[in-house]
């Protein structure tokens, strides 16, 4: 089978990510397909099952583990896993598509390990951290205890910024639009 790109998209929860993969996606030319995540939490809002995520039981999702059945996967917060299936990836692939991924920066750093040379690491950075709680609140789909625990996360995960191939500050987002489109373009067309 031959190997299409890998798109790895990393940020702390707000800071614009799942925005910036859906405005890539939008691109014909890149020939992106989403790489859809496996993940043992409850859905938010109007998410799809086998659209935004495949939504299963923490069970369901450890007897995968076991299994071998992952490319990646984290334990984000204590029982909500999140995962990358290897079948997802090789189907994707079968299509003729580059995979993008909308990942936390575990995942998105052990995509990059085990396909150095398929894969462009971006790390979307908030403006601040202040501002990305601002950008969790207005979102209005978690409880203030799980804001602040996806803010004290945040700064860990900032830390891992520089270990990705690329940052793009997420201050003004036609701006970080554009310079995500000319990253994966050069990079595919490489």
């Amino acid at each position: 089978m031959k190997k299409g790109k890998l798109l790895v998209f990393s940020a702390p929860s707000g800071s614009g990510k799942t925005t910036i993969v859906k405005h890539l996606l939008a691109q014909p030319e890149l020939n992106l397909a989403f790489s859809v995540s496996v993940t043992s939490r409850d859905k938010r809002g109007d998410e799809v099952d086998g659209k935004d995520y495949y939504f299963i039981s923490a069970r369901e999702f450890k007897d995968k583990i076991k299994a071998d059945k992952f490319l990646e996967w984290e334990e984000v917060y204590r029982d909500n896993f999140y995962g990358t299936l290897k079948t997802e990836v090789e189907r994707l692939w079968a299509e003729g598509k580059n995979v993008i991924f909308d990942i936390d920066v575990v995942g998105g750093l052990r995509i990059k390990k085990k396909f150095p040379k398929e894969t462009l690491s971006v790390f979307v950075k908030p403006p601040s951290v202040d501002e990305l709680k601002r950008r969790l609140k207005k979102r209005q789909t978690e409880s203030e205890d799980k804001i602040n625990m996806r803010v004290a996360k945040a700064s860990i995960e900032m830390a891992t910024a520089p270990q990705f191939d690329y940052i793009i500050t997420n201050d003004h987002l036609e701006t970080a639009l554009e310079d995500a489109v000319t990253l994966a373009t050069d990079f595919i067309n490489v």
